[in-house]
């Protein structure tokens, strides 16, 4: 029973992941928002959004909108139709890529057939530098082997099969410097598909 109440809550997981629930790496909530329509295309706080949904805060500040062209956003130049989030004090949040896209050094998965509301979400410092995003391929990051986001097969395999700690992404400091990832083989002493931490900042 204990083994099906796991293999459960893993599928659970896996539905969420597989769906495009958004993975964010900060835990705090942003107030609530209110949907509007724009009739065309729009630019809010500078940011070129969609015409479609948006979503304000009450103060009628930018929450979330889909750009309509290639954007700016931090330190990443993210493809038109991605989903951005903004906190309420305008400060960078999050990002749904639309598809997949280099930062700087770092290709981050980005939406599929769907949209950017399938893929998981690509997160950022206020300050605009990369947070952490779930890797579009198995890539060498600041010297490290780091694995990719193979999905919900993969996800099921590493968690319920290897009994291993399963991280969806690759995780960076605030200065830049890689803090954590899934390792794509060996590295370092430790064994293919752990979680690697960085020791220092």
């Amino acid at each position: 029973m204990k083994r099906m109440n796991g293999l459960v809550a893993i599928l659970a997981v896996v539905v969420a992941t597989g769906c495009g629930v958004a993975q964010t790496v900060n835990s705090q909530s942003r107030p609530v928002t209110h949907r509007d329509k724009l009739k065309q295309d729009t630019v809010i706080q500078g940011y070129p959004c969609m015409k479609r949904n948006v979503y304000l805060y009450a103060d009628g500040k930018l929450s979330e909108c889909w750009v309509s062209q290639e954007t700016q956003f931090g330190e990443a130049l993210i493809p038109r139709g991605s989903i951005i989030g903004l906190k309420p004090d305008g400060s960078l949040w999050q990002a749904n890529l639309a598809h997949n896209t280099r930062i700087h050094d770092v290709f981050c998965k980005g939406g599929g057939f769907l949209g950017p509301a399938e893929g998981a979400g690509t997160d950022f410092y206020a300050s605009g530098k990369l947070w952490q995003c779930s890797l579009a391929k198995n890539q060498v990051v600041q010297g490290v082997p780091c694995r990719h986001n193979d999905g919900p097969l993969g996800i099921l395999y590493a968690l319920w099969v290897k009994h291993q700690d399963y991280d969806l992404g690759i995780e960076f400091y605030r200065n830049g410097k890689l803090k954590s990832c899934q390792l794509s083989k060996d590295f370092g002493g430790q064994k293919k598909n752990t979680l690697w931490k960085s020791a220092a900042k």
